[in-house]
């Protein structure tokens, strides 16, 4: 939606089409709310609809400048698509993933082309957030660095530079306070409520940490504290045993219809 929004010609790709028709209709909700609100004109809106198309084949991914992949945060599934990526788009490609915590410089390291791998961490809700996280790979080139930068300002974004290190900036930080957000619930420190509410008007956060989780998905902050432990080796990254148990139970969040809280 934000590259077809700021003027790109986009294929977005799927292999489930419900996933698609799903996403797709999310795209065309977004927008027509843009324009309602005024935000973007009914024109802007049908023209950025227009620059959109799909697929369910990986293999139509083909003449591209950039491809932004998106898919779940297992490293084996980034893997197998970036190899099949490199084997099929041409040398110019840049092959960015959106990944939260895993390593770019992994994902680099099954492509031929390491130079042109980056990460490009985009903050949900994506139309409405401003902030990019670059991660820049082992081998990433700079001239890779300053084409996403420069591709982030011009989706009216701001772009920030990080290294290579497990959870980058963003989730090194906010995972471990919502993992200590959920063990203070397990032991009854205070209400799910209570708890949110501290952090929204003590700390001036937009979102309290648990709605937040169940935003972004229990499975996602559950696989996230994995790298983080995994990859720095350290017991401050361990998940909450109450995190476990929702996400053994199919309580994911907002997209499961309930989480800390109930959506249904």
């Amino acid at each position: 939606q934000v590259f077809a929004t700021c003027g790109a010609q986009v294929l977005l790709v799927d292999i489930n089409p419900e996933g698609l028709a799903k996403g797709v209709a999310a795209i065309e909700k977004s927008l027509a709310k843009l324009a309602e609100k005024g935000v973007i004109t009914a024109d802007h809106q049908a023209a950025s609809r227009a620059r959109l198309s799909t697929s369910t084949k990986l293999e139509d991914i083909l003449d591209v400048d950039l491809v932004v992949e998106a898919v779940s945060e297992r490293p084996d599934l980034k893997k197998k698509i970036f190899a099949q990526l490199d084997a099929q788009c041409p040398p110019r490609t840049i092959l960015a993933s959106n990944t939260s915590s895993i390593s770019i410089t992994e994902i680099a390291a099954v492509t031929k082309r390491a130079d042109r791998v980056i990460g490009m961490h985009f903050m949900n809700p994506v139309p409405l957030m401003k902030l990019v996280e670059i991660i820049r790979g082992q081998e990433t080139s700079d001239a890779t660095t300053k084409t996403i930068v420069e591709c982030s300002s011009s989706l009216d974004k701001t772009p920030v530079e990080a290294n290579d290190y497990p959870g980058f900036v963003s989730n090194r930080v906010l995972m471990p306070m919502i993992n200590e957000a959920i063990y203070c619930l397990m032991e009854g420190v205070a209400t799910k409520e209570g708890i949110d509410t501290v952090m929204k008007l003590g700390m001036n956060h937009p979102m309290g940490p648990l709605a937040l989780a169940d935003l972004i998905g229990l499975d996602v902050c559950l696989d996230i504290l994995e790298v983080l432990h995994k990859g720095l080796g350290d017991d401050k990254y361990r998940p909450c045993p109450l995190l476990r148990r929702y996400v053994a139970a199919g309580r994911l969040g907002k997209k499961s219809k309930k989480g800390f809280y109930d959506y249904a």
